[in-house]
């Protein structure tokens, strides 16, 4: 059971927000969690229960939470069973899914792979919370707009490109960092509904409009990267100097190296290929009597790097590897946006300089 006085006091914080109307023309499904075998729920006012045709199984009271469990194949969640369920908070309360509250509803779906906890809300408010998760709160709203509308765009590129028949989006930073209330703020809100359904497109198209954390002092054009080439998502100028995600250094032990790489007694790096901003695209890893070939983007899999904008030096006690950026470097530089904003910049200026060639509009 959910603390009922801790939890009365969180609901009465944010009575405010339950004021702000939805201007979003679309439903979106996040999967909150997947593939697992419980989850608690619950909801802030009086909930309805329903199956999955919408019929009204039952009412639970508020402030208290119950695990939906997966048993035989199907949902159970306290006395109803079924392929589905649907909780819905009354009088435009919040959803409670495993740790943290949510706005609209939530569908337990089962499958044969799992337990999913979707959560069903409004496109507009889910960006309320991806914002806070993906920037900070309080930098300047002109860089938060520029991520509401690139977060925005992604999603609807996504729904676009990736549809599936039981989730649109994920919540991890596979996709986009969605965290229900808990990163939502009024600067959030504010960036949202100031650029409410705006987005970016080429070509008529909305764009992937991906965004990472630091370019280190370049952003990188998208085949580098990965596979195809785009022509908004080209490198440019980052402004991410002196911010805390401009440089990086990590010092590996030679142990360390070769239980990480799979090559014993690691001797030398050699850089046989970079970007033309300076982002190692091959590079050959010499050990004693073997050696190995990796991408840029294996080895900061496999070293924990932030970025693959790195040198990596010999030291007496193994390898120091300094870096630049956070991130894959293409499109949005967030800490990027963050400078430009404190010069002045607005959000569409800063988007049409990290994405070439867009337009921005309804």
């Amino acid at each position: 059971m959910l603390n009922r006085l801790s939890l009365l006091g969180l609901t009465l914080g944010w009575l405010w927000l339950m004021a702000i109307p939805s201007q979003a023309a679309r439903l979106l499904r996040v999967a909150i969690a997947q593939r697992v075998t419980s989850i608690k729920v619950g909801t802030s006012t009086p909930g309805i229960v329903r199956d999955r045709t919408g019929r009204i199984l039952g009412k639970i009271p508020p402030l208290d939470s119950s695990l939906g469990q997966l048993r035989g194949g199907k949902v159970v969640f306290k006395q109803w069973r079924g392929s589905q369920l649907l909780i819905e908070p009354e009088a435009g309360g919040y959803v409670w899914i495993g740790n943290g509250w949510y706005r609209g509803k939530v569908r337990l779906l089962a499958t044969k792979s799992g337990l999913f906890a979707i959560n069903n809300v409004d496109l507009e408010q889910y960006l309320y919370s991806v914002i806070g998760a993906e920037m900070h709160p309080h930098w300047p709203l002109e860089a938060l707009k520029a991520q509401a509308v690139a977060a925005r765009t992604y999603t609807l590129y996504k729904l676009k490109t990736s549809p599936s028949a039981l989730f649109d989006m994920g919540n991890t930073v596979i996709w986009q960092v969605y965290k229900g209330l808990n990163t939502e703020s009024l600067n959030t809100q504010e960036a949202v509904n100031a650029t409410t359904s705006q987005i970016m497109t080429y070509s008529g198209k909305p764009i992937l409009a991906v965004f990472h954390a630091a370019g280190g002092g370049h952003t990188e054009n998208v085949e580098n990267v990965w596979s195809n080439s785009l022509p908004y998502l080209r490198g440019v100028p980052d402004y991410d100097r002196d911010t805390p995600a401009y440089q990086w250094i990590k010092r590996f032990s030679p142990s360390q190296v070769s239980s990480r790489l799979g090559v014993s007694n690691v001797k030398r790096f050699i850089s046989l290929r970079r970007s033309p901003y300076g982002r190692v695209l091959k590079m050959k890893v010499v050990g004693v009597g073997s050696s190995k070939y990796f991408t840029g983007v294996q080895l900061r899999e496999r070293l924990g790097l932030r970025s693959t904008k790195f040198r990596v030096i010999p030291t007496d006690s193994g390898f120091t590897i300094e870096g630049n950026g956070f991130g894959h470097g293409l499109g949005l530089s967030q800490w990027g946006a963050y400078k430009l904003a404190l010069q002045g910049s607005s959000y569409d200026r800063i988007l049409r300089h990290y994405y070439r060639g867009v337009k921005i509009g309804q």
